[in-house]
């Protein structure tokens, strides 16, 4: 018998053949659009066989038998495969939706997460975790089936959903973030009121304090400003020496309170500032709180010290430009600037004389004030501030004494002295029934606080601290 040979053109017809019938031959039936956690449906296709995401079968038949239908013609062929491709693409754009309408959704997802943080919110934060990892699962399988070329779908429904979801979700991203900004808002709302309302506290204090340093004379207001030193008065000059004390008192309160930092013996620092034995002091200050009158004293004597010698002052123009210069300048940044002139010279040589070396390391530690004075600094420090105001009203008390009258005298009174009203007053609140009654004649002054001025013929009286008086025997 002879043996029967196929064909080869006949096979390679047969096999393009199957290829074309199985591609037109699917019977495919409508799935159910299954839903997921957002709402969104998916349109499934179900193949008739085993689905496969390639359309092109592998040549695994080993040449077997099968039947086909011959009278397909090679135009229906390459109709069949563009309608494949034009498939295959519309499957993977359907997927390309599918990802970003997935990643979409995680974002907003996310964004709910964070915002349901603050203010803490549990069960906020449980749905947008949930929905979190709802998506993730999706996405992986879309992984899944995409590489085991699984994927059952309408391109046309899916894409048209997955454009859906992402719009669903990029609304609820704008709702998120318009909510975040209006609690930010809100709480920047809040702060400004807060704000507000420490600024108005703070003006309130401000404004006490500066009442309460205008009137101690603290502050420089205007002073200086209505005097002209070519048209001066005696008036004019008593209002500027209270001025002046009142800078005095307030450097002589900042000394009083290092002291107590630096834990000293009060009683002790007053007796010597005043030069008077310890052991005596009760007979001395009524109470305790007149210590201060003594350290007033000390300051007052070295600060007005050589008071009399006009040094640079010797013509009214000199003075005049020297008030000019000073009446209503910060004196470390006038100091700064003029490191040479006679008023940095005064202020080296008082602060010298004012603070010793032994009280600076007691109040600060070290002695670096006083090493940058000596050098030609000068210190940004509350405490030196204070003692150059206190010298910038001296040094312009000076210039003004010095346009009365060339004839200046500074005069103290001497502990034990009888007290006399035309050239002294009592610094002690309480003294004056006692000067008037006339009942106790032998009045003597325990020390002088501020010396007396003697301008031309005018004099102006010293202040001074009068001692107890004796107790009455009986």
């Amino acid at each position: 018998m002879e043996t029967l040979k196929r064909n080869p053109s006949v096979r390679r017809k047969s096999k393009l053949a199957r290829t074309f019938q199985k591609v037109c031959n699917l019977r495919t039936t409508s799935t159910k659009v299954s839903s997921t956690n957002n709402g969104i449906g998916i349109c499934m296709l179900k193949k008739s066989h085993n689905p496969n995401f390639n359309d092109e079968d592998d040549d695994d038949d080993d040449g077997g038998d099968s039947v086909f239908d011959l009278k397909s013609t090679s135009s229906s062929t390459r109709s069949g495969e563009l309608k494949v491709r034009e498939r295959r693409r519309a499957v993977f754009e359907a997927v390309v939706a599918k990802i970003f309408a997935s990643t979409t959704s995680i974002k907003a997802a996310y964004a709910e997460l964070q915002m349901a943080q603050r203010p803490y919110d549990n069960d906020a934060i449980q749905a947008a975790d949930t929905a979190v990892v709802e998506e993730l699962r999706a996405l992986s399988e879309l992984k899944r089936s995409f590489l085991r070329k699984e994927l059952n779908l309408s391109p046309q429904v899916a894409i048209m959903l997955a454009e859906i979801q992402e719009q669903q979700s990029l609304m609820r991203t704008y709702e998120i973030t318009i909510k975040k900004l209006e609690f930010e808002a809100t709480e920047k709302q809040l702060k400004i009121d807060e704000l507000k309302t420490s600024l108005d506290e703070n003006s309130a204090v401000n404004k006490s304090l500066e009442k309460k340093l205008t009137t101690s004379g603290s502050i420089s207001i205007s002073v200086f400003d209505s005097i002209q030193i070519r048209n001066l008065n005696l008036s004019q000059f008593v209002q500027v020496l209270g001025f002046t004390l009142r800078s005095v008192r307030t450097f002589v309160k900042l000394i009083v309170k290092e002291m107590e930092s630096a834990n000293w013996d009060l009683d002790a620092a007053a007796s010597a500032a005043v030069s008077i034995n310890v052991k005596n002091a009760s007979n001395v200050f009524a109470r305790p709180s007149h210590r201060c009158f003594a350290f007033e004293s000390f300051v007052c004597g070295k600060m007005l010290e050589n008071f009399e010698s006009p040094d640079n002052s010797n013509n009214l123009s000199r003075r005049e430009e020297e008030f000019e210069n000073l009446r209503s300048v910060h004196p470390v940044r006038y100091l700064t600037r003029n490191p040479g002139s006679s008023f940095a010279k005064f202020v080296v040589n008082k602060y010298s004389s004012v603070v010793h070396a032994k009280m600076e390391c007691s109040f600060f530690g070290n002695l670096n004030q006083r090493k940058l004075v000596n050098s030609g600094g000068f210190p940004d420090s509350g405490f030196f501030a204070a003692f150059c105001e206190m010298a910038r009203r001296i040094w312009l008390l000076h210039c003004l004494a010095f346009s009365l009258s060339e004839n200046v005298t500074v005069f103290q009174v001497r502990r034990g002295c009888r007290f006399s009203q035309v050239y002294m007053e009592s610094v002690k609140s309480g003294d004056e029934s006692l000067l008037t009654s006339g009942e106790n004649s032998d009045i003597r002054v325990g020390f002088t606080v501020v010396p007396g001025f003697k301008i031309g013929e005018n004099v102006i009286q010293s202040q001074v601290y009068l001692s107890p008086p004796p107790p009455s025997s009986s």
